[in-house]
């Protein structure tokens, strides 16, 4: 059965990551179809006279677009998709507003950890993928999976209008496709 209550805290969730990621401003990748990984942050660091400073110790960072590509997220949707329309952490693939519903949006970073942690708190039914990075979940009422890979968070969401079922296995094999990228 499908949730309705935790589609729409999805959605909402989904908007507002969509809505901020676009604000980064000058750390935004000007090549959203290249994947860019940065070298991990040093650690906390102190000298006799100043403080300590904590500095970020995030793992790599991925661009969002780069871990599924237009063909993929076509197949995955069952239908043609608009241009990817990328944000800092984020990627979104839409249908023409002539087609079927279809939307798939991918996260990478905190963003999609926090998508992780909600859906736990809803209590959905969350089963392992095997093969797909260090950690892997796919909700089973829905079309979401949640995937870590060498300390980096990614989530892969699909929208529709028909039985979540039968699209499990498609994004399953996705999951583990774009873990390989990272």
């Amino acid at each position: 059965m499908y949730d309705v209550r935790g589609a729409a805290v999805l959605g909402l969730i989904a908007l507002t990551l969509a809505a901020t990621a676009g604000c980064g401003g000058a750390d935004q990748d000007p090549d959203p179809g290249a994947a860019s990984i940065a070298a991990p942050a040093a650690e906390e660091t102190t000298t006799a006279d100043a403080e300590p400073t904590a500095e970020p110790t995030a793992g790599p960072t991925v661009d969002a677009c780069s871990l599924v590509l237009p063909a993929e997220a076509e197949q995955l949707a069952g239908t043609p998709l608009a241009d990817p329309v990328p944000a800092s952490q984020a990627c979104q693939y839409t249908a023409p507003p002539s087609g079927p519903v279809a939307q798939v949006e991918v996260y990478v970073g905190d963003g999609a950890k926090k998508q992780l942690d909600i859906e736990r708190q809803l209590g959905h039914d969350l089963q392992p993928i095997s093969g797909a990075g260090d950690e892997a979940y796919i909700w089973v009422d829905g079309t979401m999976v949640f995937v870590s890979r060498s300390g980096l968070w990614f989530s892969i969401r699909l929208v529709r209008l028909d039985d979540p079922a039968t699209h499990r296995e498609p994004l399953e094999s996705l999951a583990r496709t774009a873990a390989g990228r990272i």
